[in-house]
């Protein structure tokens, strides 16, 4: 989301209004008494606090007008939802509101499907995260979330990277003078040595056929054509094709 764009969900960010508290408390008694103008009014003067609590959760999300509208659906239920008798700010009752709805959102519809059962665990576990680092002032071991909530570390692991955001290959790691290190660059694979080695092979074999040979199987496995098809484009046999194929692949297997 552009923080400084004049327009999201038909709504000029601009011109909003900004409400005093207690004009907010004025207009809630009036909505929860049936006030629909009041209702209406009300929201509208509260859509930049909902603009505030969306910054924090746009990088997630490629549309940012359906945060958006989300984040309104979270301001709408503490509108309804909150008591006036209290004295407790609106917003403070509000942000955790509009906060909430939108990781529902994010957890539910998410880019990569995860079930039910598992972001259920994911988030109780993330819960016996946030009341050991409470209770003991440091954080946390896995074996001691899974501890508290009684399931299987394993589990708990699993559950625990399924809600986490996928990142880039290209997502940028470190910088100095220029030079970036990107997640690309970390990433190993102990298949890549042996790969590179077979491709030299594979080149060196390749060049030391014959102009024919390699001409035949260029046409054979990279065009797809069939042995009639060369026999014809370079003015020989199919028996013959078929004879330099069969040796060229010979020779190639045996210096591989």
């Amino acid at each position: 989301m552009q923080y400084n764009k004049v327009e999201i969900s038909g709504v000029n960010t601009n011109n909003l209004k900004t409400l005093k508290e207690s004009e907010k408390i004025e207009l809630l008694k009036k909505t929860h008494a049936g006030d629909k103008k009041a209702r209406e009014e009300l929201i509208n003067g509260n859509l930049r606090l909902v603009l505030s609590v969306l910054q924090k959760f746009v990088s997630r999300c490629e549309s940012p007008d359906d945060l958006f509208q989300v984040g309104v659906v979270g301001l709408i239920k503490a509108i309804d939802n909150f008591d006036t008798s209290l004295d407790v700010r609106f917003s403070t009752y509000a942000v955790p509101m509009i906060a909430g709805e939108l990781r529902r959102y994010l957890r539910d519809y998410q880019p990569m499907r995860v079930s039910r059962s598992l972001r259920d665990l994911a988030y109780k576990a993330m819960q016996a995260k946030e009341q050991l680092i409470n209770e003991n002032q440091e954080e946390p071991t896995v074996e001691q979330i899974a501890g508290r909530i009684g399931e299987k570390r394993a589990d708990v692991v699993t559950a625990l990277e399924s809600i986490t955001d996928p990142i880039s290959l290209y997502e940028p790691v470190y910088s100095d003078n220029g030079d970036t290190l990107y997640v690309l660059d970390q990433v190993g694979d102990s298949y890549d040595d042996k790969s590179w080695m077979e491709e030299l092979s594979l080149k060196d074999a390749l060049n030391s056929l014959l102009p024919r040979e390699r001409n035949i199987l260029f046409l054979r496995f990279f065009k797809g054509k069939t042995q009639v098809e060369v026999a014809k484009s370079i003015g020989i046999s199919q028996a013959q094709v078929s004879r330099l194929e069969k040796g060229a692949l010979d020779r190639i297997k045996s210096q591989l």
